[in-house]
């Protein structure tokens, strides 16, 4: 049965059509998996094991019966546990939240039931998804499958450990500023930080409002970029509860199109160093890219330190502005990671109306100008961050003769939440430890069509998802 929980869930979905495979012995694997598992990555923080055996039986009850089945019909899911599952907690990590059990679904998770999915549960996250790692006084931290020692990441850690250990077939995540991508990037599977509205952000803690809005996203993480684009088919489309929201259609390239695209790539951003392996999978995927039929050049936009100085201002700052009222008064109650957190931005000082207008003006500035750049290579390539999973509680490393610092080891992701465009991660390389290593696909906003139809040929070239140690 163990073999079950590894088959893409866009496979799981066709053999369930076909008769092949049963919902219920499907759900069974993986509950087993998570039974025997979970206590080692802790990456579930509620499974809702009854219901989702009713709603395995009546998945098949709807296919004895010839129902009409949905996309995921019968596939097992999992949900960050800052968005709303119906009867499961939705505490975003913090004991300022506990015991917070939603009473609906956020719109995302009500269209993967209507789709067939099966909900399994939800999975853990940092206090109030303030970190890259992922641990909070509620229930701990969360271990990669990889390394048990090391971190799958943040904030969609649980998420992310789940699906790469076979608890979950696919799920949904967040990012505000890698929270998706450096998971995904992690734990070896694929990852989609999509357009700001393109999925909406209704029923997500915290609320996607003011830079939480203009920054983050939920967005589909999965084994494959097969399984990317399945969730995302599911899951797309505009809410009134989301601020972004946009109908715009998702267009899909054409092969010859495909092939016309130029590709600029970059090892580095000239400011934070990258492990000699992150370089080695950078140059592996730009020849995958040149061996499939596309012309791939070095290419670096100017402006991209600017734009991570921008998403702290938004992110950090006044992000930290808006979760002020909420902590406030509660510090002892505090995560030792979001105490931490707050540490960097009490050290800023707080938005004055002009800094606030000034920063948003120069958002909107830094933004035309490396679009414009990226008329020539619509696409980029690049890192999702400067090295591969840590060691828990890590706070810098050396690479290649300096020192990184936690929050420079991000900007890879940063800049593109501040620029608002779509990114998926695929993975492409592998530390001297194993540990694996993920590549960025970026296009210009909307254009999840052609990082998809990209990221898909890249995943073929590199070989893609492989089991973890842990399994």
């Amino acid at each position: 049965m163990r073999d079950l929980n590894f088959l893409s869930a866009a496979c799981m979905a066709q053999q369930i059509r076909q008769r092949q495979l049963s919902p219920v012995e499907l759900l069974e694997s993986h509950l087993t998996q998570i039974e025997e598992l979970n206590p080692k990555l802790n990456a579930f923080v509620h499974v809702d094991a009854e219901r989702a055996l009713r709603q395995a039986r009546a998945a098949e009850t709807a296919i004895a019966g010839g129902q009409k089945l949905g996309a995921l019909h019968g596939v097992p899911l999992s949900v960050k546990s800052s968005i709303e599952v119906a009867g499961l907690r939705c505490e975003s990590g913090s004991k300022l939240r506990s015991g917070f059990v939603a009473d609906r679904d956020a719109p995302l998770v009500a269209r993967f039931r209507q789709a067939g999915a099966i909900i399994l549960g939800v999975t853990n996250v940092p206090e109030l998804l303030m970190a890259w790692e992922t641990d909070n006084l509620l229930y701990g931290r969360t271990n990669n499958p990889w390394d048990l020692s090391r971190t799958p990441g943040g904030s969609s850690g649980g998420e992310a450990a789940a699906i790469a250990a076979g608890l979950s077939a696919g799920g949904v995540g967040s990012d505000g500023g890698g929270s998706i991508r450096v998971p995904a990037h992690f734990t070896g599977i694929c990852g989609l930080k999509p357009t700001p509205g393109r999925i909406p952000a209704t029923g997500h803690f915290p609320i996607s409002v003011g830079p939480f809005a203009l920054l983050g996203v939920v967005g589909p993480m999965a084994r494959t970029m097969e399984d990317l684009k399945l969730l995302f088919e599911v899951m797309q489309g505009s809410d009134d509860g989301d601020p972004s929201a946009a109908p715009v259609p998702v267009c899909w390239p054409g092969k010859d199109d495909l092939k016309r695209i130029r590709i600029g790539y970059f090892e580095d951003d000239g400011r934070t160093a990258v492990t000699s392996e992150t370089r080695a999978a950078l140059r592996k995927a730009a020849e995958a890219l040149q061996d499939a039929g596309f012309a791939v050049e070095r290419f670096r936009p100017d402006k991209l330190e600017l734009a991570r100085q921008l998403w702290w201002k938004l992110f950090g700052v006044a992000g930290g502005m808006m979760l002020g009222p909420l902590t406030e008064g509660h510090e002892a109650e505090l995560s030792p990671i979001l105490k931490e957190f707050s540490s960097w931005v009490a050290a800023e000082p707080a938005h004055s109306a002009q800094s606030l207008l000034e920063t948003w003006i120069q958002r909107d500035v830094v933004r035309m100008e490396i679009f414009a750049q990226m008329r020539e290579y619509p696409v980029l390539l690049c890192p999702v961050a400067a090295i591969p999973a840590f060691q828990h509680g890590e706070r810098s490393w050396g690479v290649d003769g300096s020192m990184v610092k936690y929050l420079d080891a991000w900007s890879y992701c940063e800049w593109f939440n501040l620029l608002g465009t779509p990114a998926a991660v695929v993975p492409a390389g592998e530390s001297p430890e194993g540990l694996p290593i993920g590549v960025q696909i970026v296009a210009r906003p909307w254009q999840k069509g052609l990082v998809d139809s990209i990221a898909e040929v890249l995943q073929k070239q590199c070989g893609g998802w492989r089991k973890p140690p842990l399994i």
